[in-house]
């Protein structure tokens, strides 16, 4: 009989394998898929550089300070703040405080009133106060409500709000629970965000390495079947489709469909939220200066957002090509064709003087799957970690909320569980 089972090989899992396994457990992790890293994967072709969906990492995340090795990454920083664009217009919204070069562009920004500025100004000073699991524990009104309730106009709510948090969320509505604005928005005020130079997945590889070194076993291409225990007992067997493993104690790390499958609890949120994003290429030498600045669609959502990732990332194109990534948010009926069209339409709006000719469509990843649902309140109603019968713990960040940091997190809070 084994120590421990860890189910599922993406953040959460690969954290709680290195947890247990440095306590002393002899830890096997079975990941149905051939590599780890869950829904945070990488594809390198022909020179470029495409993670699956656009994601970033915040070094302000606690979890991301204690289970990563952030300098190893190679981080690649976006600018701080965001490029406000509509049809023939263009304007820069940033904290002059952490990126003193852009205050005459904030400062004069037209597209966010004054007001609207010393608003942000003076929430980044209230959030400064409080503490990462205070903000979480708050909440429980929309951010869309929140915003209003502390003065924010309309007019800065749809230029930046929506598009920005909307790209955070999912949720350009501004629907989701205001402890996510909190939270985020400290972070943001706190730390970068970046790309790791070889792409996302250099995250969990490196997660997989220290569980690895710390004496845990790794195996790709096990699909677990089941998942048995009962409240009281002291065992819990794991059954694949070849073997049926007896251990002490078990992990249950997978997406929010199988978790529920293998364990039962009808808790794990089931109304989840995707996206849809393009990968283009440009030529540099046709490409507009975009800066290493998120570029936010203030008039719609066709698309949500535009980040000029080989600016960041040099690694992410080969030379003389410049790679852009644009994110739409839904699952959306459009093919691929529509959407890239879309995205013409929009960065020959923004840039008027460029020529988007050479714009080629290289990769649509459509992520149904991206995060769960989060309106107000959701908290009070996700499964604790320990809500399986026996010694079997969830980990996943539908125990947390919807984020790296929320899944980094359930891995340690699972593994000291069973410790």
């Amino acid at each position: 009989m084994t120590d421990a089972v860890v189910v599922g090989g993406g953040l959460a899992g690969l954290v709680a394998a290195r947890h247990l396994a440095e306590s002393g457990r002899n830890v096997t992790l079975l990941e149905a898929s051939d590599g780890v890293g869950g829904r945070v994967r990488t594809a390198h072709e022909n020179g470029y550089t495409f993670d699956q969906g656009f994601q970033v990492l915040f070094t302000a995340y606690p979890a991301v300070k204690r289970e990563l090795d952030v300098e190893a990454l190679s981080p690649r920083p976006f600018t701080p703040g965001a490029t406000i664009a509509s049809p023939n217009n263009r304007s820069v919204l940033s904290d002059p405080l952490r990126n003193p070069t852009a205050a005459p562009q904030t400062i004069f920004n037209r597209d966010v009133r004054t007001t609207d500025k010393l608003r942000v100004f003076k929430l980044q000073r209230e959030l400064a106060g409080k503490t990462p699991a205070a903000l979480l524990d708050g909440g429980g009104q929309s951010i869309g409500t929140y915003l209003a309730d502390r003065g924010f106009s309309k007019r800065f709510v749809e230029r930046f709000a929506a598009p920005f948090y909307g790209g955070i969320t999912l949720d350009r509505s501004l629907g989701t629970d205001s402890a996510i604005f909190e939270y985020t928005y400290k972070m943001l005020s706190e730390g970068e965000i970046f790309v790791p130079a070889d792409g996302m997945q250099a995250m969990p590889e490196q997660l997989a390495e220290r569980a690895r070194a710390a004496g845990a076993i790794i195996e790709t291409g096990q699909t677990v079947e089941t998942v048995e225990s009962t409240t009281g007992s002291d065992e819990v067997t794991v059954g694949t489709a070849s073997e049926t493993i007896t251990a002490e104690s078990a992990v249950v790390a997978t997406d929010p469909a199988t978790a529920a499958d293998l364990t039962g609890i009808d808790t794990i949120p089931s109304e989840t939220l995707g996206c849809v994003t393009q990968y283009f290429s440009l030529p540099t030498s046709k490409a507009p200066t975009m800066g290493k600045r998120i570029v936010l669609n203030a008039a719609d959502d066709r698309p949500n957002t535009v980040a000029p990732l080989s600016a960041v990332a040099s690694e992410y194109a080969p030379e003389g090509m410049e790679l852009y990534s644009a994110t739409f948010l839904g699952t959306q009926e459009a093919d691929d064709a529509d959407l890239a069209a879309d995205v013409y339409n929009a960065l020959s709006s923004w840039y008027p003087a460029a020529s988007f000719d050479a714009l080629e469509l290289l990769r649509t990843d459509r992520v149904p799957l991206a995060q769960f649902a989060q309106p107000p309140g959701f908290r009070d109603s996700l499964p604790d970690p320990d809500a399986p019968a026996g010694p079997v713990a969830l980990a996943g960040d539908y125990t947390r909320w919807s984020s790296i940091q929320g899944a980094l997190e359930s891995g340690r809070v699972a593994a000291e569980l069973l410790q």
